[in-house]
């Protein structure tokens, strides 16, 4: 019972915090958009935003590892392992620019989907060879404007924590633009609240971890499938929990 009153009191936070923010995302939109092209600023607030929830939960301890390791002047795309939905207002605590590739049916989500197209975040509907190809051709416009892109290659959330095999798009537009991969580790949200169902699930840590960058020049020679499995190991290889010695 204690679970589902937390839980409860979880969602009617963000609901009535959205009520509140969203008013305020338009009116920075309005102010910020002829001086702003790439709405840096109402991703900055995006991500206070989504930080909120994470600031506000005293049952979750979240930890940020290598934030430094991102480098602001240049596009980059970010890829990361994906368990929950609560991946995206942890990645939020990055406070670092991008935009979201996200699926189609997040952008129909009162408020904060009505914000994401604010963002100009890029929509794709999964198993549409058309919708796909008008994200690739977003996505390659939104990198030569300057901004960084973030997707979980998965393309949805893992049911059981494991981590599945990467989809190649991320990695076409690596190589198709010449700009770094940096992945990124996500643990410990699936425990909080898993992929089925919306009840929090007590006190857990969580963190988000950058890793270095992987240079163009180290995979201009590789097939984006060479791309994506190459990165799909170095996640998985860190993921993987330290082996502890034998004790004779």
């Amino acid at each position: 019972m204690g679970r589902v009153i937390h839980s409860l009191a979880f969602w009617g936070f963000m609901l009535m915090s959205s009520l509140v923010l969203f008013p305020v995302a338009v009116i920075l939109c309005l102010a910020t958009m002829l001086i702003d092209r790439n709405r840096r600023a109402l991703h900055l607030f995006t991500c206070f935003w989504g930080s909120l929830y994470t600031w506000s939960n005293p049952a979750w301890r979240v930890q940020i590892k290598g934030r430094e390791k991102i480098d602001s002047r240049q596009p980059t795309i970010f890829v990361a392992n994906h368990l929950s939905l609560l991946d995206v207002i942890l990645i939020f605590r990055l406070f670092t620019h991008f935009k979201w590739v996200s699926k189609t049916e997040n952008f129909k989500v009162p408020l904060i989907g009505w914000n994401m197209r604010l963002n100009q975040y890029i929509p794709v509907q999964r198993g549409h060879k058309a919708s796909v190809m008008q994200m690739m051709k977003d996505s390659k416009r939104s990198l030569n404007e300057g901004n960084s892109l973030f997707i979980f290659p998965e393309g949805s959330r893992s049911p059981d924590g494991q981590l599945r095999s990467f989809r190649t798009g991320a990695f076409d537009l690596a190589l198709a633009e010449r700009v770094p991969i940096q992945p990124i580790l996500i643990r410990g949200t699936s425990n909080a609240l898993p992929k089925r169902g919306f009840i929090l699930q007590g006190r857990h840590a969580m963190s988000v971890e950058v890793l270095d960058a992987i240079a163009p020049e180290k995979f201009e020679s590789m097939t984006a499938e060479e791309l994506a499995h190459q990165t799909r190991e170095l996640i998985a290889h860190e993921l993987e929990p330290p082996t502890l010695p034998s004790h004779s």
